[in-house]
C-alpha cells in the first residue's frame, strides 16, 4: 500500500486524526504536544499517527494536504490545519463550532477553560 493510500484510509476511517511527531501520550515536538494537549484536554477521541515512525508517511502527509508542516489535524476526512491554526480556532471558538457541526463530541467546559486561561 502506498503512503498516499495509507493516509487516505486513515483520514477516512477515523473521525479525528492528528498526524504528529510522536504519539498522543508521548509527543516529540512542542507543536505536536500543543495540538495533542488541546485535543486530550477537550476529551476528543482521536487517532494519532507518528510521522517519525515512517518517512513515507512523514513526506506523504505534506504532499497529501499540500501543507509543509506537521502536526496536521483532520476532522471527518477534511484537513483543518496545523498548530497555529488549531490554536487560533480553539481560542476563537471556531474549533467548537467545527466539531459540533461534524458531530464530534468534546468537553465544552474544557474548551471554555482553555479560552479563559489564554484570554
Amino acid at each position: 500500500m502506498t503512503a498516499e493510500n495509507q493516509i487516505k484510509d486513515t483520514v477516512t476511517q477515523n473521525d479525528v486524526v492528528l498526524f504528529m511527531k510522536g504519539t498522543k501520550t508521548m509527543p516529540q515536538c512542542g507543536f505536536s504536544s500543543r495540538v495533542a494537549g488541546v485535543l486530550n484536554f477537550m476529551g476528543i477521541e482521536f487517532q494519532d499517527v507518528n510521522v517519525l515512525a515512517d518517512d513515507g508517511i512523514r513526506q506523504g502527509i505534506k504532499d497529501y494536504s499540500d501543507w509543509p508542516t506537521i502536526p496536521q489535524l483532520y476532522v471527518k476526512g477534511e484537513f483543518v490545519g496545523g498548530c497555529d491554526i488549531i490554536t487560533e480556532m480553539t481560542l476563537s471558538g471556531e474549533l467548537d463550532t467545527l466539531l459540533s457541526d461534524k458531530g464530534i463530541s468534546f468537553d465544552k467546559d474544557a474548551a471554555e477553560k482553555i479560552r479563559e486561561a489564554n484570554g
